[in-house]
């Protein structure tokens, strides 16, 4: 079995058209649990979770035309997932809490994609990881997927290591798995799975989001998996799973975690 949980609409439309482009690739990429988690802070509702000039300039939708959309999709028997994957935003907890529960979601993804004002994986914000200290930049990520893990509000946290994303790594390995270890230890508190997403493969880092080391920690703490491709164009649905599937298997993965209106449900890794 294969999931695709991570996917976004944005740079088309909230039109069953374009949304039947993703569903195509998906069927022909063998995926056989699909879902779309467009970005929260594109929708007029999530305004008191995430607010600054970047995200205020792309706000731009209503969530009644993003579930009508859904709706749309199941009358004509249509087996997509409907989610939003959510900028995880301390203390925020009551307004994201109160957002995830307005809606029937099949599962929400959180995703740390801000760091103070550091926008971390924005081309925007790229030079400022040379002004800032890289360790203090990783330690303030990794606390924020501990308190991701610790709200319990999300089903899957999205690309756990996005923070390499531009190839800033630190070179104390002690370190690293220190964060590695600590984040792991949450999300084994919880009920948060974790995504072997391809994305990272078409992003300057060039690699798998999560590090190997990281994942190996996952499955050593029974943290379930589920695989994503986080495609923003139907072409990269279901991207490269050849070798996330190698992955998981390696470091001992035999399921994936599926989910359905908050229900979840193991199912064989092929």
């Amino acid at each position: 079995m294969r999931t695709d949980y991570h996917n976004h609409l944005e740079l088309g439309t909230l039109e069953l058209d374009y949304l039947m482009k993703f569903m195509d690739e998906a069927k022909l990429k063998k995926i056989d649990y699909f879902g779309i988690s467009e970005h929260a802070y594109h929708f007029y509702q999530t305004k008191d979770i995430l607010s600054n000039p970047w995200v205020d300039a792309r706000r731009y939708y209503d969530m009644k035309d993003y579930v009508d959309l859904f709706k749309l999709a199941w009358k004509n028997d249509i087996d997509v997932k409907m989610s939003i994957e959510m900028d995880y935003t301390p203390g925020k907890h009551a307004e994201m809490e109160k957002f995830i529960s307005s809606y029937d979601f099949d599962y929400v993804i959180g995703s740390i994609h801000w760091v103070g004002d550091f926008g971390i994986d924005l081309a925007e914000f790229r030079d400022e990881w040379d002004k800032r200290d890289l360790h203090d930049t990783y330690t303030k990520y990794y606390d924020q997927v501990i308190t991701l893990a610790q709200s319990n509000l999300f089903d899957i946290i999205g690309h756990i290591d996005l923070v390499k994303i531009f190839k800033y790594i630190p070179e104390d390995e002690e370190f690293l798995l220190h964060q590695f270890d600590r984040a792991t230890t949450a999300l084994a508190n919880s009920k948060t799975c974790v995504e072997i997403s391809t994305a990272g493969l078409r992003k300057p880092i060039g690699k798998l989001y999560p590090d190997p080391r990281l994942l190996q920690m996952c499955f050593d703490k029974n943290i379930p998996i589920v695989l994503s491709s986080d495609a923003h164009r139907p072409q990269d649905v279901g991207a490269d799973f050849d070798q996330a599937i190698d992955l998981a298997k390696r470091v001992g993965y035999k399921t994936l975690m599926t989910f359905e209106k908050g229900d979840r449900k193991e199912v064989p890794l092929g």
